[in-house]
């Protein structure tokens, strides 16, 4: 290849590549700046002195399985039958 060949070939792959960046940043720019921005969603929050927790949604169901109550303590399984979610180990 001549000089004049592969300079135009060089340029010519860079101006595909900057063609590319310039194409990719408008269309994921949008999308990565609304990820971004998002707001979180909110946890549980527990109530000062009361040790209760709020559930973020639905209800709440007790795990009754004979291997699962085996390995809880009494306070947990009182807080189960309670219908509350468990707070403790």
């Amino acid at each position: 290849m001549t000089k004049t060949r592969n300079i135009i070939t060089a340029a010519g792959i860079a101006a595909s590549l900057l063609t590319g960046g310039v194409v990719g940043a408008v269309v994921l720019g949008p999308l990565t700046a609304s990820a971004a921005t998002a707001s979180p969603t909110p946890a549980a929050t527990t109530s000062p002195g009361t040790g209760s927790s709020t559930a973020p949604s639905g209800t709440f169901k007790s795990n009754e399985d004979p291997t699962h109550e085996q390995g809880e303590s009494a306070a947990r399984e009182a807080q189960e039958n309670a219908g509350q979610m468990p707070t403790v180990p």
